[in-house]
């Protein structure tokens, strides 16, 4: 793998399985097909960091790559400080550090929803657009990505908001759209109601909208009624390893 200034390494951790790319950092795309390994169960930082590294060694990466590793938890500084969807025991570990030494390299560990941020500012829907991008994935849960003029404010977790007495992905989740039996336009109703609390607080010239359910956004994006345009996300499951390894490059 040659010109790897222009190449970094993702990895996207999910709570089924944890995928891996090399990414070409000039096209935001990957520059050979991705490995996924099912995630480990129980999902244990040690059984993690295992999977991980045996990922990497699957690639003939140069040793001077950089590697960015997404995490489904609050990071600070490569610290996580919540769980979801991995063992609980996550909770205050350095991931950067273990992840570091498991693979025996210098290793970026970030929130997953801010690396889907990252890669859609870059690369994807939000690309050429200036000031505030707000990039939400609709999921198990909702994500949040702030992205303003390319920079990244990490940590965001708006789908934490209490609205109307309720924590926002309680109501408006995709998982909360398949709980309560709810079709696109009833589900649009918490949408609206979501999307337009959060526009008053942060005043944003792009939502762009990701999650698995972004593949039917014709279904529920136009019956939204809000000042700020919003876009499908582009580059889906792609978007957490193309992210992770543009963060790692920036670091």
């Amino acid at each position: 793998m040659s010109h790897h200034s222009h190449l970094a390494f993702g990895i996207d951790i999910g709570g089924s399985g944890i995928k891996g790319a090399p990414v070409d950092l000039e096209k935001g795309e990957f520059a050979a097909d991705r490995l996924r390994i099912p995630t480990p169960q129980p999902a244990t930082p040690d059984a993690v960091a295992q999977t991980v590294a045996q990922i990497v060694d699957s690639f003939d990466l140069d040793k001077h790559v950089p590697i960015g590793v997404t995490f489904p938890a609050v990071m600070l500084h490569g610290v996580a400080q919540s769980a979801a969807n991995v063992d609980d025991s996550w909770i205050g570990t350095d991931a950067q550090a273990l992840f570091s030494a498991a693979t025996g390299r210098s290793v970026v560990a970030v929130n997953d929803a801010d690396a889907a941020g990252v890669a859609e500012a870059r690369y994807g829907a939000a690309r050429g657009v200036d000031g505030v991008v707000l990039v939400v994935t609709l999921g198990t849960g909702i994500g949040s990505a702030l992205v303003v003029d390319g920079n990244l404010v990490p940590n965001t977790e708006l789908g934490h908001l209490e609205i109307d007495g309720h924590d926002a992905e309680t109501r408006a989740s995709d998982a909360a759209r398949d709980r309560d039996g709810l079709d696109f336009e009833a589900w649009a109703q918490r949408l609206q109601r979501y999307f337009s609390v959060v526009e008053n607080l942060f005043w944003p010239d792009l939502f762009v909208v990701g999650g698995g359910v972004s593949k039917h956004h014709e279904k529920f994006l136009p019956l939204l009624d809000l000042r700020t345009r919003i876009v499908p996300a582009e580059l889906r499951n792609a978007a957490g390893i193309v992210g992770a390894a543009a963060l790692a490059a920036r670091h």
